[in-house]
């Protein structure tokens, strides 16, 4: 129960301390987010990249900094729960006219969580449900702009309009052709949409800010038509001389969904109120949870945070059970899901077979490098967690026994509870071996190819997955690739790819068993065709397209442009989305900046 007084007046200030650490963490995070304008201008991707490594971090350092403060000023660890109360009600009271109220919340609970005993977590001294509407928030300083623009053209005055859009992000570089860019937008518009009718209420809303990811910038809005709503993102690029150009134009829903993928690194966007783009980028993709649209903002932890909440909602209103989740049993992750849910649980398992040369912090650094790491649409976001409280009773027997014989460091009964005390959530694939093994000869095709895209695109990225069987490769819904084992990924530039040696004498040619010196580093590409190819039907696509996978000299062409210092292209559309005249334009880019480094 709450109290009905606020009566010690260490509670206030304790709130108040809450609030600056998380004010902090907001300005800092804002200002590297807003940075990244000046980097897409200056073509600096190492810095965009570095930036968006570093930024990850952020969240973490400021919520330790505000622990140390509150144990240094107030003993906060020795508080009587009673003010803990009363802190929380303060808290509230300081977030009253806040811009980003949802977000300082968590950063409250993460702060609380550090502090305070598990069994205090509840609804005393912790938001389990948000407290402050973020529906609405506006920021009244007259220098602030709005959440979007909207503007109201005719038909003559649509390519007009789509002109002074892109201008008025007020980027320093001159574009190549724009108006030969607009063109082509309104020609794509018209080849998806048909002639677009124009009814009284006609607009387009756009964004305020641009979307930075990669080597792009993207301009994110709706056109909307009387009742009709069409999503739409403008990619922007640079040419060869450092001029800007439209790529592409992406319409609809499903265009957005891949653009705003789970399997992508998350955007640079400078936001005044979060919740305020969360809310206009959902009426573009209602099918896409909030949690992961606060993901894609870079806005992880409170992505985590309603996630756990949606999580604990579904558990409310479903009967079905924990289970092993289907498929091959790996050898360092013990994988259970929930039929009714869509995602995967992973818990790191206590021991691994000998063929594992591996420990839990080295396989904790992995999945911290895909985090960091840009993964091109081709490696699942994870969410990680710890001190999960699952109902015991909603577990099938059979998990229960495997987690207690291969996770016993990390399992608990608590009561009615089953706590897992450390585990990894990602979203829920079919993995690419049960695909093509259901899968019709064309789906077949497609499956095969889309996988070696996904290594290639890996390897563009200076990332070698490692352990390439299909197991370890899921399809998502949209008949995307993803790689979602993470154990032994290496960045690509620390493998040495090599050769299988000639044998030197009958004996070594006729052997059964590896007759030559095998690095811990050492990868042989020649041998992947028996562990990968042993379906014909997979092998004649796989060689017809990806042959060059099994040559070392693919992989060692991949290290040398990157420590050249190349920059991969990342496009999320397909290739043929690309605007004609723009592909010649980013081929010579290419080629520019391979001569360059």
């Amino acid at each position: 129960m709450f109290p009905t007084q606020l009566t010690d007046s260490r509670a206030f200030d304790i709130a108040q301390a809450m609030l600056e650490g998380f004010d902090r963490h907001y300005r800092l995070f804002r200002e590297v987010s807003a940075a990244a304008k000046q980097r897409f201008e200056q073509a600096d991707w190492h810095g965009q990249q570095r930036a968006q490594r570093e930024r990850i971090e952020f969240y973490d350092k400021r919520v330790d900094e505000c622990v140390e403060r509150l144990e240094h000023e107030f003993g906060a660890s020795r508080v009587p729960m009673d003010v803990w109360q009363q802190v929380k009600l303060h808290y509230i009271g300081l977030l009253t006219r806040h811009l980003q109220p949802e977000l300082a919340e968590t950063f409250f609970n993460s702060v609380t969580t550090k502090i305070l005993h598990r069994s205090y977590f509840n609804n005393d001294f912790i938001f389990v449900r948000p407290v402050m509407s973020t529906e609405y928030i506006e920021n009244d300083e007259p220098a602030s702009l709005p959440t979007y623009r909207a503007y109201y053209p005719t038909r003559e005055t649509l390519r007009e309009t789509m002109l002074r859009i892109v201008d008025n992000f007020q980027l320093a570089l001159e574009f190549e052709d724009l108006g030969r860019d607009i063109d082509m937008v309104l020609k794509e518009l018209r080849l998806q949409f048909g002639d677009v009718r124009l009814r009284i209420n006609f607009q387009v809303q756009v964004l305020s800010s641009l979307f930075f990811r990669n080597k792009g910038a993207y301009v994110v809005g709706k056109i909307v038509n009387g009742f009709r709503e069409i999503p739409f993102a403008l990619p922007i690029l640079h040419n060869s001389r450092r001029q800007l150009y439209i790529d592409a134009a992406l319409f609809g829903e499903d265009d957005l969904q891949m653009l705003f993928s789970f399997a992508r690194a998350y955007f640079m966007v400078e936001m005044d109120i979060p919740a305020a783009y969360v809310h206009f980028l959902r009426s573009l993709m209602p099918r896409k949870p909030r949690s992961e649209i606060y993901n894609t903002l870079g806005l992880q932890k409170q992505g985590k945070n309603i996630f756990y909440r949606d999580f604990l909602f579904h558990l409310r209103h479903s009967s079905d059970k924990f289970r092993i989740a289907p498929g091959i049993k790996g050898m360092v992750m013990l994988v259970f899901d929930l039929p009714s849910f869509p995602y995967v649980f992973k818990v790191i398992k206590d021991f691994y077979p000998p063929q594992k040369d591996t420990t839990r912090e080295q396989i904790k650094g992995k999945y911290l490098l895909v985090k960091q790491h840009d993964r091109v649409g081709r490696m699942a976001d994870t969410l990680e967690y710890s001190d999960v409280a699952f109902p015991r009773q909603r577990f099938e027997e059979e998990l229960v026994a495997e987690l207690k014989h291969f996770c016993p460091s990390l399992v608990e009964e608590d009561g009615d509870d089953l706590v897992i005390r450390h585990c990894y959530i990602e979203r829920r694939m079919i993995p690419l071996n049960i695909y093509l093994h259901d899968a019709t000869p064309q789906q077949i095709e497609h499956a095969v190819v889309e996988y070696g895209n996904a290594i290639k695109d890996l390897v563009a990225a200076n990332i070698f997955p490692g352990d390439m069987l299909w197991k370890n490769f899921g399809v998502t819904r949209h008949g995307k690739v993803v790689f979602y084992d993470y154990d032994e990924i290496e960045y690509l530039t620390d493998v040495n790819f090599r050769h299988v040696p000639q044998p030197r004498t009958e004996e070594e040619e006729l052997s059964g068993e590896v007759w030559y010196s095998v690095g811990p580093k050492d990868v042989f590409p020649e041998t992947f065709g028996p562990f990968l190819l042993g379906n014909p039907t997979v092998r004649d696509v796989f060689l017809k397209h990806h042959a060059d996978l099994l040559d070392p000299a693919f992989w060692q062409n991949h290290q040398e442009r990157i420590r050249a210092g190349h920059v991969h292209d990342v496009f999320p559309y397909d290739a043929e989305r690309r605007f004609k005249r723009q592909r010649r334009s980013t081929a010579a880019a290419a080629a520019s900046a391979t001569a360059t480094a």
